[in-house]
């Protein structure tokens, strides 16, 4: 049965005013600088050779994997976007591009914010979960900036998945992972952005707002003065690939940027004519290790940093939180 508007209301608020705290270190996941600029589809492009996502000059485009009947697979939804911040978490922690998985699928399903008792159907999140980890882990993607200047990013090198959808709780006779790509490796190690694992499970089951609270979170570092201006043109580029009535982008927007507010109260923006107004914020999560709001106290912003979505080649491999 779909869930209204008022449950779904009632749920995020629940899940907001149970984060009563800091985060654990445990609470604290990550994502790639890169995957924020410029993110995957919401919906499923459909039978197309390619799709692009633009940001400014930065262009993200995805190569979709081919299945034995030769239709194009592309990752897409709010999966995808789990498995990366879980990915990504793990390698920052790691240092390894060697990532374990485990042998029960349930497990791993937990690890993300997924629930293993919905069962092994076509509609169950056991079976979304595999294919979308089949779909993003042989996508072939690349980040350019101009037809001069440009990255090939494949998220992986190899890897095995042994479970079966079906039986989420059984255990497999042998280990699955993957080996992260040289290059996507090298960029999480450099410019990957602290979130809030808490935040992500209230709002896992929508892609558009997990990718505006993983760009506020971020952004929040760029601003200075009165803060900053965003067209709706812009955000449209950025994050309105799957709607074609501008306005329809611009009511999930909003509703998007009401949820994620719920989840970081440190979030300050203002709409005004033609967009979004960022305002210089508290950080959602403190670079020096500790949360600089608890339940509204008032604490001065972090020192703004500057912002540039620019293309920069992932350098050898060394830990920066923020970029």
């Amino acid at each position: 049965m779909a869930r209204t508007s008022d449950e779904t209301a009632l749920r995020l608020i629940n899940a907001a005013a149970g984060i009563t705290s800091a985060p654990a270190k445990a609470d604290i996941v990550y994502m790639v600088r890169h995957f924020i600029q410029a993110t995957l589809p919401h919906r499923d492009p459909g039978p197309v050779p390619v799709w692009r996502k633009h940001n400014g000059r930065l262009t993200l485009t995805v190569t979709p994997y081919r299945d034995e009947t030769g239709q194009p697979r592309y990752p897409y939804g709010s999966i995808p976007r789990l498995l990366l911040f879980w990915i990504v978490t793990e390698a920052v922690r790691s240092k390894s591009r060697r990532l374990e998985f485990g042998r029960s699928l349930a497990d791993f399903m937990r690890l993300v914010g997924l629930n293993p008792e919905t069962g092994g159907g076509k509609r169950g999140d056991a079976h979304r979960l595999r294919q979308q980890m089949l779909w993003l882990f042989r996508a072939q993607i690349s980040i350019s900036e101009s037809e001069e200047a440009w990255i090939n990013m494949p998220l992986t090198e190899g890897g095995q998945v042994w479970w079966s959808h079906a039986v989420p709780n059984q255990q497999s006779l042998f280990g699955s992972f993957i080996i992260l790509g040289e290059t996507f490796f090298r960029a999480i190690l450099a410019s990957s952005v602290p979130v809030d694992r808490r935040a992500l499970h209230g709002l896992r089951r929508s892609p558009l707002a997990l990718d505006f609270y993983a760009w506020a979170t971020y952004r929040v570092f760029t601003l200075s003065g009165r803060g900053c201006f965003i067209p709706w043109t812009r955000l449209s580029q950025q994050f309105g690939a799957d709607y074609a009535d501008s306005s329809n982008f611009q009511k999930a927007a909003l509703r998007s940027l009401r949820r994620v507010a719920l989840f970081y109260r440190g979030l300050r923006y203002r709409i005004e004519p033609g967009g979004v107004r960022l305002l210089p914020s508290l950080p959602a999560i403190n670079p020096c290790g500790s949360l600089p709001f608890i339940n509204g106290e008032t604490v001065r912003p972090a020192k703004p940093r500057p912002h540039k979505a620019s293309l920069t080649y992932p350098p050898k491999p060394t830990v920066k939180r923020y970029e």
